[in-house]
């Protein structure tokens, strides 16, 4: 096959945002826990009542067997373990607020989930590498001749961070 008769490869020559790059790869795991797009999970603050839009989560559709009925899906709900009470009393109030924001019955019910939700577990905590001594040694003996404090502690701490950096990398 010849040089010139290689078919022109696609080109993105656009950016893309995140979620439209990773849409493609989270909408067969949505499909599997029943929701048919992202727009339950990514506007759950915007159609939750308050303050379930903070203390609860969807977590799965279920729709009843056979045929979708007129009736709806059930909606579970992860949820703080102390708003589990609140939110099994309120689950027609927070059905009837999903609903209003689709325009149709979607929601029939809701349940809850047995998986817990801790907001902000999604945060992974930081983790500080303390450098070794001879890291610090070497380090300080780069940094000694800068005059200025602000400038030379500014200077250590990059050194210390990227010693901890390649140390990582090994």
């Amino acid at each position: 096959m010849a040089k010139d008769d290689l078919p022109e490869p696609k080109r993105r020559n656009k950016t893309m945002s995140v979620a439209d790059v990773l849409g493609g790869a989270l909408d067969p795991v949505l499909k599997k826990r029943g929701f048919a797009s992202r727009d339950i999970i990514t506007h759950w603050g915007a159609m939750a009542p308050q303050p379930y839009d903070t203390v609860a989560i969807p977590d799965k559709l279920t729709w009843p067997r056979g045929e979708r009925s007129a009736e709806g899906a059930t909606l579970l709900l992860r949820c703080v373990p102390g708003h589990a009470l609140a939110i099994a009393h309120e689950g027609p109030r927070i059905a009837a607020a999903v609903n209003r924001y689709f325009g149709f019955v979607l929601v029939g019910a809701v349940k809850l989930s047995a998986e817990p939700f801790t907001p902000g577990s999604g945060q992974k905590a930081q983790k500080i590498d303390q450098p070794s001594q001879s890291a610090i040694a070497k380090v300080g003996a780069q940094v000694a001749d800068v005059t200025d404090d602000d400038l030379r502690e500014a200077l250590r701490t990059l050194g210390h961070a990227l010693s901890s950096r390649s140390r990582g990398a090994r």
